[in-house]
């Protein structure tokens, strides 16, 4: 069993690294990339002004998955009632707040919680469309009732912590519903539910081709799962062949869209699964979203490999690296039933 605070925190931690790895590069070409960082591309994280390197929206949104999970809880805790999309989706709009956008009067109630206290949440980093309008918009969509038919991959790119929640196919079922909030096409919000299944399966234990493989058969029971399941198949048989990173990433796109990003990371996870660093350098050198699949990559090895592989120094330089373990351990607390500190995670 891998319940225990290295995978937990190396799941969150990974994520951000891969994140901060892939913001800078996040909109160039792979041509661009190579003249701005020598034929290697970006190897080291880009250290802003402030001392770290910076996160973006993907790790921004992943920290408020956490918390309306866990305010979920605390909800069902206190008052015996809980529905934990609506509760994340309350999470979500606290975050467009951190986006300057203005408190939604019919939710006054909602803003509270300690992740609002941390100034550094309060940063624009190129969130995505998909989710600023469709919160914005103030209606929570669901897979039931979609909100829009966007398969953008901002619904996976958040939803890590799902998988270190819930056991495996409640994992899968809460991650697809946290991502239809904002992204009402299939893969869309399979692409989510895939990624949490991954992410619980391997701290239930299991090594990662194992995992990958029980992630693909679980997707597959769900409606519309073709486009999601076949290019994990692709991913899994181009890892096993002798293909260049390059060439194995172009057939697989530019993680732009949920399955995707996805696909990116299974591939990079899996061909890397013993080298965290080199798995997130080939996730983010690419044409496509290198941010989304440098954060997808760093959760699945993370959680699999445990931060005490991932390099001290991209540890300590990464922002918001004590928030992040706080997180991890708060979601470890609570998946072993103990007794968390409530009052960070308000249950309104």
């Amino acid at each position: 069993m891998k319940r225990n605070h290295d995978s937990f925190r190396g799941c969150l931690v990974g994520g951000a690294i891969g994140d901060a790895l892939g913001w800078p590069v996040e909109f160039m070409k792979l041509n661009d990339i190579h003249r701005r960082y020598g034929p290697e591309g970006i190897q080291e994280l880009h250290i802003s002004s402030s001392g770290k390197a910076e996160i973006t929206d993907d790790t921004q949104m992943t920290l408020f998955t956490a918390e309306g999970m866990l305010r979920a809880e605390a909800r069902g805790v206190l008052k015996g009632i809980c529905h934990p999309p609506s509760v994340v989706f309350y999470a979500y709009q606290r975050w467009m707040l951190t986006q300057g956008y203005p408190k939604v009067v019919e939710y006054e109630w909602i803003y509270d919680g300690w992740l609002l206290n941390i100034k550094e949440l309060f940063e624009r980093r190129a969130p995505g469309n998909t989710c600023l309008s469709a919160l914005n918009n103030r209606e929570q969509g669901s897979i039931e009732e979609p909100i829009n038919n966007s398969k953008g991959c901002g619904g996976v790119m958040r939803v890590a912590p799902a998988g270190l929640f819930y056991r495996k196919e409640r994992a899968f079922n809460m991650a697809a519903e946290f991502a239809a909030i904002t992204h009402g096409h299939p893969s869309g919000y399979l692409s989510a539910g895939a990624l949490a299944y991954l992410i619980a399966a391997i701290i239930e234990g299991q090594d990662i081709e194992t995992a990958v493989t029980n992630t693909i058969l679980e997707l597959e029971n769900h409606e519309h799962h073709h486009e999601c399941s076949q290019i994990l198949r692709k991913a899994v048989k181009l890892s096993k062949n002798d293909v260049t990173d390059i060439d194995a990433i172009t057939e697989l796109g530019e993680g732009w869209v949920g399955e995707e990003a996805l696909a990116i990371s299974v591939y990079c996870a899996l061909k890397f699964r013993e080298d965290f660093k080199k798995a997130l350098i080939v996730a983010v050198n690419h044409n496509g979203d290198s941010d989304s699949t440098g954060a997808i990559t760093g959760n699945i090895l993370g959680a699999y490999l445990g931060i005490h592989k991932i390099p001290k120094n991209w540890i300590e330089n990464v922002e918001l690296k004590e928030v992040l373990m706080q997180v991890a351990d708060d979601l470890l607390i609570e998946y072993n039933e103990d007794n968390i500190n409530w009052d960070r995670y308000p249950g309104y």
